[in-house]
């Protein structure tokens, strides 16, 4: 009997989720458990709206520029969608850098150099766990950061990051893994 009720609501809330792009209605489903059973589903709406949407109903993507430099001195420059993390922007890139724990911040190998100071201060404060990452990083700087956790938005355009020349994976077997 609740399997059925659930299923049907659902398929109801998926019918809520699909409705106009720039205005939407969504309702919340949520179990009130009194005496260890499911007594009732208690209803919640609330909307939502998009702030940009084009005419195909997605949201426009704005980008900053950024310049990755590598070991050898090569200048890369990509655009990023706000909102997209460094460590993300290399992948797509094929830029190299490793982010062995995929933007967890259980590592450093995506540690970059902000190569521009007044940009480094635009960033914000690295918190702790990233500068206990940090301190693990090869080549460490006062600007150094992991790229995991600089995330694109309209204060960094134009940011120039270096890569440094060895990461404590590369240094240690030389082995340079695809990115996941």
């Amino acid at each position: 009997m609740f399997l059925t009720k659930f299923s049907g609501l659902a398929a109801h809330a998926i019918k809520d989720l699909v409705k106009a792009p720039s205005f939407t209605w969504r309702t919340s489903y949520v179990p009130v458990i009194q005496n260890n059973y499911a007594q009732a589903l208690r209803r919640k709406s609330f909307c939502t709206t998009a702030d940009k949407v084009s005419e195909e109903g997605r949201e426009e993507k704005q980008k900053v520029s950024v310049t990755f430099v590598d070991k050898d001195g090569e200048e890369i420059h990509v655009k990023v969608p706000f909102g997209m993390s460094m460590l993300e922007a290399a992948h797509e890139n094929d830029i190299e850098l490793e982010g062995a724990c995929e933007g967890s911040l259980a590592c450093s190998t995506c540690h970059v150099i902000v190569m521009d100071v007044d940009y480094y201060n635009k960033l914000e404060d690295p918190a702790d766990e990233e500068n206990d990452m940090l301190d693990l990083a090869f080549g460490l700087t006062d600007t150094s950061r992991l790229g995991c956790q600089i995330i694109a938005k309209p204060e960094i355009d134009g940011i120039r990051l270096a890569l440094p020349v060895a990461t404590r994976n590369f240094a240690v077997d030389g082995y340079k893994p695809k990115p996941h």
